[in-house]
């Protein structure tokens, strides 16, 4: 039987805008749902050593992949916008170029079929780190059109894109489908005794709330990972013997609304770490290839001096 263990980590003393200046290239920000570079490098570190792998399902634009590689891990990720999978591998050279030590390769393909996409990598995988998307209504950058002398707000950076194939894009049942059916490929990716460590929190649509958290839960174990520890990492700071609010304006107007309505509802100011391990039971081994020598050479038409690879396949 697995202990399981609760922690509190402060990953919100810096914004995630200052945390990601100068070390991701600009575009970055154009990203609608990005991990928190903090929570992702907490992670590598605690779960992994130096030279292992990092696999993210669900990459973006490549933070996971980014703080691996700056930490001396090898990373691989799956991301289903081809936008986003170059954008990931743009953010991998600019790691390399600061001295980054890990390597990366990067797969444009739909990752509900990730043992198919990544198949020499079955087995191998110390750490899968991922996030599930939340959707357009709770995505983007917000401002308050007031000052303008109109009212309302100006909504930018909200949208993955137009392909309703997306994930993003389906209600919470397609969404907690296709998450479970992620998850299941992502256990033959591990090695025994790997870890899954999944960043999640609840939500407001319309004032109720959304135990995310709960459904994501269910579904690791579903998949047949044991719980191990959730951790809490705030994403707001503490100085001076208070938090320093960093909640997004979704969920501040959602508290808003409640408290004129007379319900005490507060923003979220915290992601849930869930931390899953896979059984010790070998699924039997796959030889795994030279991975640094494979992305030379499939990254070689596309940046001859990185060491990063991306691959397109079809959805």
């Amino acid at each position: 039987m697995v202990e399981v263990t609760t922690s509190v980590w402060a990953t919100g003393q810096k914004p995630s805008r200052v945390q990601r200046k100068g070390r991701y290239v600009p575009e970055s920000m154009r990203h609608p749902g990005k991990m928190l570079p903090s929570i992702a490098a907490r992670v590598i570190e605690t779960y992994t050593r130096p030279g292992e792998l990092v696999v993210d399902p669900m990459c973006g634009i490549g933070t996971t992949l980014v703080e691996a590689a700056h930490l001396g891990r090898h990373a691989a990720g799956v991301e289903y916008e081809e936008r986003w999978a170059r954008l990931a591998v743009a953010n991998l050279g600019h790691a390399r170029k600061q001295g980054a030590a890990g390597f990366g390769q990067v797969v444009a393909g739909d990752s509900r079929h990730i043992a198919r996409l990544l198949p020499d990598l079955v087995g191998k995988a110390a750490l899968v780190l991922t996030s599930p998307p939340y959707g357009a209504a709770t995505h983007g950058h917000i401002r308050s059109t007031r000052d303008t002398g109109e009212p309302g707000v100006r909504k930018w950076n909200q949208r993955y894109s137009a392909d309703r194939a997306n994930l993003a894009h389906q209600q919470l049942p397609q969404l907690l489908d296709g998450f479970g059916r992620i998850l299941a490929g992502c256990v033959r990716l591990l090695r025994p005794g790997g870890v899954v460590a999944i960043t999640v929190r609840p939500y407001r649509v319309r004032g109720e709330l959304v135990d995310l958290p709960g459904h994501v839960h269910h579904l690791a174990e579903k998949a047949g990972l044991m719980f191990a520890d959730r951790i809490v990492c705030l994403l707001c700071g503490l100085g001076d013997g208070q938090l320093l609010n960093r909640a997004s304006f979704f969920q501040l107007h959602e508290a808003r609304k409640g408290w004129a309505r007379g319900l005490p509802i507060h923003a979220v100011a915290h992601e849930d770490l869930l931390v899953f391990r896979r059984s010790q039971i070998s699924a039997g081994s796959r030889k795994l290839k030279d991975l640094q020598q494979e992305s030379k050479g499939l990254l070689a038409e596309l940046d001859p001096g990185s060491a990063l690879a991306t691959v397109h396949e079809l959805k």
